[in-house]
């Protein structure tokens, strides 16, 4: 059994790494590769000044953030990131009670993604549940490999952000978190709301 679910989840990585390149461009371009998983996923939250990247808006009085988040914003991690950030090298925080959207795009070249916000913090499996943890907070289809935000398309998520808590966006492609496509994502009691990390 173990060996099985092994060569599974080699099998289910490797499946990831490159996506299904156009018919008249599969003899001149090579299948991307899975990036290697990560060694430690228990990352702790990026520290230091929270800022205001212009990707990300809160507006206090109406109790709103608005966000872009762009799937392959950079080739770091084969495309495999948030706005460039990846295993958790990036924290985004909004308020509690804000009503959150999040316009997702998707850069990477070859490879569908997806995004929501789930409760766990680290050690992602290779297949996660997409099991948002606000109503709202996760892209359609968010583990198909041909139905999720596919490359060159982008699509909007609305949810407010009802409870305080440290949360993690990640995408749900099967393999993508538990190799590193995660970021955290935090709810502040106190109304701070900005990013943290790595990120465009």
């Amino acid at each position: 059994m173990k060996r099985f679910t092994t060569l599974f989840l080699v099998a289910a990585l490797a499946a990831c790494g490159g996506g299904e390149p156009a018919q008249d461009q599969a003899a001149s371009q090579p299948a991307a590769s899975a990036p290697a998983p990560a060694a430690e996923m228990a990352a702790a939250a990026p520290s230091g000044e929270m800022t205001m990247p212009d990707w990300f808006h809160v507006d206090e009085a109406n109790k709103t953030v608005h966000m872009t988040i762009t799937a392959g914003a950079t080739d770091a991690l084969n495309h495999w990131n948030f706005n460039g950030a990846h295993n958790g090298s990036m924290a985004i925080t909004v308020p509690e009670g804000f009503a959150i959207t999040i316009d997702f795009k998707n850069a990477d070249p070859a490879m569908a993604h997806s995004l929501g916000i789930i409760a766990a913090t680290s050690n992602f499996s290779a297949m996660l549940e997409p099991n948002p943890v606000f109503p709202g907070a996760i892209t359609e289809n968010p583990t198909s490999m041909t139905e999720a935000t596919m490359p060159g398309t982008e699509t909007t998520v609305s949810f407010t952000a009802s409870k305080a808590g440290n949360y993690s966006m990640v995408c749900f492609i099967p393999g993508h978190a538990a190799t590193g496509m995660w970021v955290h994502f935090n709810v502040s009691s106190d109304g701070s709301a900005g990013v943290q990390g790595t990120s465009m």
